[in-house]
């Protein structure tokens, strides 16, 4: 009887009465970017990397949306991040092969965001 008095109890607390992370937000830094095709156009579907610049391997992977844009949360705190494109089995629906473009070298500082564009060459 009592848990269910209870139960009813917890349904009837409003959501923001019982306390969430919302009410307490971490900081976080965004990386924000876009891949480029060499003749300009953006790029959807490209496998994006970013890893700290003192480790080797891939920490984060996600890909280009439709408009060529990718977004990475990050801590929050001073670090480098490379951050760079794999076309490893990308196809173009030409069929022309795509090679990646350089790495991109990222400071991050706190909470803050960064653009960044990664141009692929042919």
């Amino acid at each position: 009887m009592a848990s269910s008095v209870l139960f009813l109890a917890c349904l009837l607390v409003p959501v923001s009465a019982r306390g969430s992370d919302r009410d307490n937000p971490q900081p976080y830094a965004l990386i924000f970017g876009t891949v480029w095709d060499p003749d300009g156009h953006p790029l959807y579907g490209v496998k994006v990397k970013i890893r700290r610049a003192d480790e080797k391997k891939a920490r984060w992977e996600l890909y280009s949306n439709h408009t060529g844009e990718f977004a990475q949360r990050l801590p929050a705190g001073k670090a480098d991040y490379i951050v760079w494109a794999d076309v490893k089995g990308y196809k173009l629906p030409s069929g022309r092969q795509l090679k990646p473009g350089s790495e991109v070298t990222v400071h991050i500082d706190y909470d803050e965001r960064s653009d960044i564009g990664l141009h692929l060459d042919w």
